[in-house]
């Protein structure tokens, strides 16, 4: 999938060894370092075009009105999305004052790095110039994992056959409202929901701004939200050849110019220190002192020793976090290029939200989703539990804005956003955003998955409770009883929602909704009633706070009891919906490669009226609540949707990946992880220019250790069910569970589980329980799991029919049938 002349193999290293112009985006995507506060793309520092020279700071952002073409009532009103923060990373190259450009210079011995072990970019080259004089340029950059508002880059500049005037203008520039004498790319046309919406105003109004020394500061006022932002950079200078250096601050750029007469062969390195702090309405000159204090330390420091932290604190994240894949080096580095990017996009969030981009791109808005929920925050708990605990502290933070949308929406309780990053409903397509009540469940899911992991209840009965009870009071309004012939209540439904398949939107009895809704129902009711036994002082504060009544608690467990969970007798599968079977299918298998995704070539009524999939809805929930159904339910609710399943969504082949591999068609879940793991790599959906895709990234993790590795933990019941591909020999993976580091080897002959600590530990395989306390066991296995080849087609429910003739399933007609016989579709065949 990948261009190895141009990315050489490295299992530990994402290296480029040839420069090219041809996808500068998703360079600088995949070439972003960030820490999940601070986030700066892959853009060069030392001079050259750029799609997006992006800066991002988690949560700082921008609010415009939404203008709808119709109003209605609860409508979102207020847009929000990231802004592009002062860029600090900037130290242009001149010799003999030629510009350094990397798209026309004479570039010899180049390469660029990210680093895992060691959280650095570099970036190495040698540049002939018309003169003949030979420049070798070394650039650092790593924004820190350990000071959560640093950042430090550096250049190194050696002149090697002449001697030479050499110039390093290290700048700080406000490309969010400025114009740059820098090249931009021009930017891709067309519509596109997925980027981030654009500004025709100012956005920065400028603040306070100074110089002291080789010191700079800038700082600014978002026009609307009102947020402020300041960045501080300082700068120190290596060297026996003589210089000058001189600074100049305005207010949307400051430099510092640093003019060498170089001698042949003679060094010259210029670190930059920059920090950058944002706030709610705090006073511009009070984030500037932070700053200034940030800087301090890091000067204090120095270079060395900040990087040496830097890589112990990887060697750490590694130790906890790493799948070894043994034998597959490309999927090897693949797997940690994408356990890295969580680790940027979520490490130093400390209690924001996790963006759908992360702090690579501008993508989303820089919106927080469901996605983080449902596949970050598991890997996290796993392995990283506290950044799990910060995650969803934000969700807790977020309650009063979800109540008053609760309300709004005329319901009880509270009502998470679709996207957001201030809380507040940001989707302007309400059917495929509010309608999304799924959210809700999503939440409370990963706080259950997450207290279980981590063995977390101080944090469960001080703060999650609440979440829990006020996600359960919703839906215990949404929904509504259906009586039996003998007027007692016997189903409970839930209608005119929205499940994670945004190509089917506004339905009544959406699966996965229902299913993830009786979770939340039960985990709200399990929780609050163990706190009356067992914690009963933090019950009583949780039921003064949130005016808790028994009769409410009782209320949750019959709905969750009494849940209607969609099921055909004629085909033997669970529906999406109440009425998805009844609609025609969409014959995806012929429908052409440039047609996807199809939100961006179709009317949305044109999909709503077809089985089709963005994201597999019903596979999904048969992953996260796998304990409720049966073998042969998930092997043919798989076979049924799969063929379904467009794959437009980056999250598909995740999930697609683990069912795949529990059912049986272990070739099949192998074609779906490489496809996981090379999304943003190989560019798979073409707007990899935008960020990272996180969740897919995390999702990797969950297709290796869940997928491959079969691990559940279902009811607090660490399980583990092995499907390896057939060709692989094993993999290694860690786990964080309850207190207890475990290391789990996974042969395709034996498993083996080790602990690091003398804490019992209850597990079981395919079925049979164990449990270690300290030490290791190891578990032979047999070579029962079942494989099947191929993958899943529809076709065999085409012509099967009921007794009335009726078929059991929309029919996927011929081409030359179906060809011309719907007005703007006639090209799919």
């Amino acid at each position: 999938m990948i261009n190895r002349d141009r990315f050489p193999l490295d299992p530990w290293r994402l290296v480029e060894a040839q420069y090219s112009t041809d996808d500068l985006g998703a360079a600088e995507t995949i070439f972003a370092v960030g820490n999940g506060y601070l986030g700066i793309r892959g853009s060069s520092e030392v001079g050259g075009r750029a799609s997006e020279h992006g800066t991002f700071v988690n949560g700082f952002h921008e609010v415009y009105p939404i203008q709808h073409a119709e109003q209605a009532f609860g409508f979102a009103e207020v847009g929000q999305t990231i802004i592009n923060a002062p860029d600090a990373k900037v130290m242009r190259v001149y010799v003999d004052d030629e510009p350094l450009a990397l798209e026309t210079a004479d570039l010899r011995d180049y390469e660029r790095a990210l680093d895992f072990r060691t959280g650095q970019l570099t970036m190495s080259l040698l540049w002939i110039l018309p003169s003949g004089k030979e420049v070798r340029v070394e650039t650092r950059r790593m924004v820190s994992f350990d000071e959560r508002h640093l950042a430090l880059a550096s250049v190194r500049v050696t002149v090697l056959n002449a001697d030479a005037a050499v110039t390093i203008s290290c700048q700080v520039i406000n490309r969010q409202d400025r114009d740059s004498e820098y090249g931009v790319a021009q930017a891709e046309n067309g519509f596109d929901p997925r980027k981030a919406d654009q500004f025709s105003e100012r956005v920065l109004q400028p603040s306070e701004s100074w110089h002291d020394g080789l010191r700079t500061a800038l700082s600014y006022k978002v026009t609307n939200s009102g947020m402020t932002l300041g960045v501080i950079a300082d700068h120190r200078i290596e060297t026996e050849n003589h210089y000058d250096a001189r600074t100049v601050v305005e207010p949307d750029l400051a430099k510092s110019v640093f003019r060498v007469r170089a001698s042949a062969g003679v060094p010259t390195q210029v670190t930059k220190y920059f920090s950058y702090h944002t706030g709610d309405d705090v006073a511009p000159r009070e984030l500037l002192n932070r700053g200034r204090r940030t800087v301090d330390r890091a000067l204090a420091l120095g270079e060395e020793k900040i990087l040496e932290r830097q890589a112990r604190w990887c060697e750490a994240y590694w130790k906890r976090s790493d799948v070894e894949i043994e034998g597959q080096d490309e999927l090897q580095q693949a797997t940690r290029w994408c356990l890295f990017q969580i680790a940027q996009a979520s490490a130093r969030a400390d209690e924001l939200g996790i963006p759908a981009k992360g702090v690579s791109g501008s993508g989303y808005g820089g919106h927080y989703f469901w996605d983080t929920e449902c596949y970050v925050v598991p890997f996290l708990a796993y392995t990283s539990p506290q950044w799990a605990r910060n995650a969803l502290r934000m969700r807790y933070l977020m309650l009063p804005a979800a109540r008053r949308r609760a309300k709004q929406m005329h319901e009880a309780g509270a009502l998470f956003p679709w996207r957001t990053i201030n809380g507040e409903e940001a989707s302007a397509y309400y059917a495929a955003g509010t309608a999304q009540y799924h959210i809700n469940a999503d939440v409370t899911f990963a706080l259950g998955k997450y207290v279980r992991a981590a063995d977390d209840t101080d944090f469960l009965h001080r703060e999650g409770a609440d979440i829990a009870v006020e996600t359960a009071r919703l839906w215990a309004t949404l929904g509504f009883w259906r009586f039996g012939t003998n007027g007692q209540a016997e189903t409970f439904h839930i209608h005119g929602v929205t499940g994670p398949d945004e190509y089917t939107t506004v339905v009544n009895d959406n699966l996965y909704t229902n299913v993830m809704a009786r979770n939340n129902l039960r985990y709200a009711v399990s929780t609050v009633r163990h706190m009356a036994e067992h914690a009963s002082a933090d019950y009583d504060r949780l039921c003064t706070r949130l005016g808790l009544h028994p009769a409410e608690i009782e209320a949750w467990e019959a709905a969750a009891d009494a849940m209607h969970i969609p099921y055909s007798d004629d085909l033997g599968i669970h529906p999406q919906d109440a009425v998805f079977l009844e609609k025609e299918v969409w014959d995806v298998a012929n429908t052409p490669d440039d047609q996807h995704p199809l939100l961006l070539h179709f009317h949305p009524l044109v999909i709503y009226r077809y089985q089709v999939l963005k994201q597999p809805d019903v596979v999904l929930a048969l992953f996260l609540q796998g304990n409720h159904f049966s073998a042969e339910e998930k092997l043919a609710d798989f076979e049924y949707y799969d063929p379904l399943t467009t794959g437009d969504s980056t999250l598909s082949s995740v999930v697609q990946t683990v069912l795949a591999a529990e059912v049986g068609y272990s070739d099949l879940a192998l074609e779906y992880f490489k496809q996981a793991a090379f999304v943003d790599l190989a560019n798979l959906h073409s707007n990899t220019s935008d960020g990272v895709h996180v969740a897919s990234a995390a999702g990797v993790w969950t297709g290796l250790v869940s997928g491959f590795g079969g691990m559940r933990d279902h009811a607090g019941h660490l399980s583990f069910d092995p499907r390896l591909p057939a060709d692989w020999s094993g993999i290694r993976f860690a786990l964080q569970w309850q207190g207890v580091q475990l290391h789990v080897t996974i042969k395709q002959d034996s498993i083996t589980v080790e602990a690091e600590t003398d804490k019992r530990v209850d597990f079981s395989v395919r079925g049979e329980h164990h449990w270690l306390t300290g030490g290791s066991v190891t578990v032979p296995l047999d070579d029962s799991a079942p494989r099947i080849p191929g993958r899943p087609t529809l076709r065999k429910y085409a012509n099967e029919r009921r007794e009335d003739g009726s078929r059991l399933s929309a029919s996927i007609p011929d081409a030359e049938i179906r060809r011309g016989a719907h007005p703007g579709i006639e090209d799919l065949t």
